[in-house]
C-alpha cells in the first residue's frame, strides 16, 4: 500500500482586506483561494490613522508574530510564531508613554489593553506591523488580526474573523506575510 504525503499549505505572500460595499465596518479577507467575511474599524478605513479614531489603517502591514490562549484547547497549525498569553500580559495604548504600542507586563498604570480577555477576541491575535517597527506617537496602537465578536460587531481598528476562518488561514501565514487593507 502506498503512503500518501500531505503537501504543505501554499505560502501566501499577501492577504487582501477589501471593504464590503455599503458597510463601512465590514470587509472581505482574501487569503489565497480562501475568502471570508470580517469586521473592521467602527469608523471604517482611514489613510490618516490616529489613536482612538476607530479606523482600520489603509496600509500594507507585515505580520510580525502572534499570541494564543493556551488554556483554551484548540489545534493551531501555522509557521507563524505564536506565544502563549499569560496573565498580566498587556499592550500599551497611551501615546505619551515610552512603551506606546508595545507589549508590557502588569502592574502597569498607563492606559493599556489586556491580552487575556474574557470575551475570547484575542484567543488568536496576530500582530500586524502598524506603528510597531517604526513608532510615531498618536498614529494608532494594537492593530491586530484577531477573532470576531458575535454579529460581526465593529472593531476599534483591527481586522477580525471567525475562529474557524482564522484556523483555515493560519497555515498559510508566516512572519512577513503582508496584510494589505485596501
Amino acid at each position: 500500500m502506498e503512503k500518501t504525503r500531505q503537501r504543505a499549505p501554499k505560502r501566501i505572500s499577501t492577504i487582501l482586506v477589501r471593504p464590503q460595499p455599503g458597510k463601512k465596518s465590514r470587509a472581505l479577507v482574501q487569503c489565497g483561494p480562501i475568502v471570508v467575511p470580517a469586521a473592521i474599524g467602527r469608523t471604517g478605513r482611514s489613510i490618516l490613522k490616529r489613536e482612538g479614531d476607530g479606523a482600520t489603517p489603509v496600509a500594507a502591514m507585515k505580520l510580525l508574530y502572534g499570541f494564543r490562549r493556551g488554556e483554551r484547547p484548540q489545534r493551531l497549525t501555522t509557521p507563524l510564531a505564536l506565544s502563549r498569553i499569560r496573565s498580566g500580559m498587556l499592550w500599551c495604548d497611551q501615546a505619551e508613554n515610552a512603551n506606546y504600542n508595545r507589549l508590557v507586563k502588569a502592574p502597569f498604570k498607563p492606559s493599556h489593553e489586556e491580552l487575556k480577555r474574557k470575551d475570547g477576541l484575542y484567543d488568536v491575535c496576530l500582530v500586524m506591523d502598524w506603528n510597531v517597527s517604526s513608532r510615531a506617537r498618536h498614529r494608532g496602537s494594537a492593530i491586530f488580526l484577531h477573532l470576531i465578536r458575535p454579529g460581526y460587531q465593529p472593531t476599534d481598528g483591527c481586522v477580525a474573523v471567525k475562529p474557524q476562518d482564522m484556523r483555515r488561514m493560519l497555515p498559510h501565514m508566516r512572519k512577513g506575510t503582508v496584510v494589505r487593507v485596501l
